[in-house]
């Protein structure tokens, strides 16, 4: 349907692969440049997959580390490391188990071995250079396994994450231990299932929930500094992006002209808070790209005509 020849189309795929790993191999040097040109890059790229996206949010964690940020909240695009970020939604039909074992786990694990985080504590130069060097051994521990949840740190401690915590109290417990035990170091809420304080609401078994979850999490800190969210907005597949400092970014995909079945994320602006459905839609009524629906789109472009 694309009109090219089995060779040119082998031919761009391997260009892509190349290129994408030629995006990755950027973020990293760029990274261990340690350069302050936060001005530079205001507008973010939405990673194409999950390699991507660790390079992203290790950049944004390290940068929140260096400004004194000890306590962050990561929420990560949940895919596989084949997957590419412009996919379809995963189901996960085997509830928060899969999701962890398949997405939360190898993600988180691949972010540890990324961050090259030191102390602020820490005087011993020695210590410092081999941090930036040697990529750590990581551990995960479960927690409670029908939940997904668990424990990933690195083997000297200075890092830990806690991946899938929700609103049950015993979190509560686990954070303000695992608080304490990294100290200056490196603490990280993986993918939580809550929004914000009132996600406690009134629990008969736990009447201060709700307080004590302001006391641990929320008076603290443990703010977003990375984030990947996918959702559908009028019918389109959307990204919300956030990478500390930076703003939210806003991202609609539309299909490549030049190649079937590939989708391009459009820009369609920033927001200082997290941006919510009726912004992508104000955005996306406004733009000519995405004046016909997606399946109008696709329609017409099975008929050969062009909707650009």
């Amino acid at each position: 349907m694309s009109g090219k020849t089995l060779e040119e189309v082998e031919e761009e795929a391997k260009q892509q692969k190349l290129d994408q790993e030629r995006v990755v191999e950027e973020a990293r040097r760029e990274r261990e440049q340690r350069s302050d040109g936060r001005s530079r890059m205001q507008i973010l790229p939405v990673p194409g997959n999950a390699e991507e996206q660790n390079q992203q949010a290790a950049a944004a964690v390290e940068r929140a580390f260096k400004d004194g940020i000890t306590r962050q909240t990561i929420r990560f695009a949940l895919i596989g490391q084949e997957e590419v970020m412009s996919g379809e939604l995963n189901d996960f039909i085997g509830g928060a188990k899969q999701m962890y074992r398949e997405a939360g786990r190898p993600l988180t694990e691949s972010l540890l071995r990324e961050l090259r985080i030191v102390p602020t504590d820490s005087n011993n130069e020695d210590e410092q250079s081999t941090s930036s060097a040697t990529p750590p051994a990581v551990t995960a521990e479960d927690i409670w396994d029908f939940d997904g949840s668990a424990v990933i740190s690195t083997s000297t401690k200075d890092v830990e994450a806690l991946v899938f915590p929700n609103t049950d109290v015993k979190y509560l417990k686990d954070i303000e231990s695992i608080d304490k035990r990294v100290g200056s170091g490196l603490f990280l809420l993986i993918n939580p299932f809550w929004r914000d304080v009132e996600s406690w609401g009134f629990n008969i078994l736990a009447p201060n929930g709700k307080k004590r979850a302001q006391e641990v999490i929320f008076d603290n800190g443990y703010d977003v500094t990375y984030a990947v969210l996918r959702f559908s907005v009028r019918g389109e597949d959307c990204v919300a992006l956030k990478s500390y400092p930076y703003d939210w970014q806003m991202y609609a995909y539309r299909e490549d002209p030049s190649w079937f079945n590939q989708q391009t994320a459009v820009w369609l602006g920033s927001s200082k808070e997290e941006p919510v459905s009726s912004q992508f839609t104000e955005i996306l009524n406004s733009r000519p790209e995405f004046k016909m629906s997606k399946n109008m789109r696709q329609m017409q472009r099975m008929m050969g005509n062009d909707d650009q």
